[in-house]
């Protein structure tokens, strides 16, 4: 896969998303992609190993969330290799991002990203999320292929301020796992997800707190 048809693929696709980014940021997304497809080979950071797939299943697929990262500081956990964390960073360089991770192999190609792309928004944490200071509340947190949604609360529930909410990316809707929510929390809004290049199914999930009212909206 040629730098060209990777750059080809991304604008395509922000135009799709009708996202516009400037072409710094756009390079800067590409420069992730090569650094995420070098490390990989060694840290096993991600499953997708095709080039022609990586600009829609690692790029695109995190800016598709993009429009609903509403707070100024998102906590990104089981952050693996930076997605959806740092595309969402280079989109918003003016919001703060901190990406945790308990595996260290992780987490140094994270710190070698944010040195290498220049990312002076972006933190990294090389932990546990249960160990992590519950006097830092977070109002969004958010996951990608991480655990399931009980267990995200469970493990991170006390980052969560109280009125936050988590953005959690899954692929077919969980129907199981939202059965299964702890008693007191909700899904708050369900969202479909279109990323361009995939026909994979797609949703984002934000979870609240249960303010005794059980209706959730839907998008997309």
């Amino acid at each position: 896969m040629s730098d060209a048809m990777w750059q080809r693929q991304l604008a395509e696709g922000l135009a799709d998303l009708s996202l516009e980014l400037d072409d710094a940021s756009q390079q800067q997304l590409l420069a992730f992609l090569a650094l995420l497809n070098k490390w990989n080979r060694a840290y096993n950071l991600t499953a997708v190993r095709e080039p022609r797939q990586m600009v829609s299943r690692q790029l695109l697929d995190s800016l598709s969330i993009l429009p609903f990262v509403t707070t100024d500081h998102l906590l990104d956990v089981g952050a693996g290799g930076g997605l959806p964390g740092i595309p969402l960073a280079i989109a918003l360089p003016h919001k703060r991002f901190t990406l945790l991770d308990s595996n260290s192999k992780k987490t140094r190609f994270l710190t070698q990203c944010v040195l290498e792309l220049r990312l002076e928004n972006v933190d990294i944490i090389h932990g546990r999320v249960e160990n992590c200071d519950p006097a830092i509340q977070y109002r969004q947190i958010s996951s990608r292929a991480f655990t399931a949604l009980d267990n995200l609360i469970a493990w991170c529930g006390h980052l969560l301020a109280d009125e936050g909410e988590f953005l959690a990316m899954k692929g077919q809707f969980p129907d199981d796992e939202v059965a299964a929510l702890p008693v007191g929390w909700q899904v708050t809004a369900r969202h479909s997800l279109s990323v361009p290049g995939s026909d994979c199914e797609r949703h984002l999930l934000a979870i609240g707190r249960d303010s005794g009212d059980q209706r959730f909206t839907t998008g997309g």
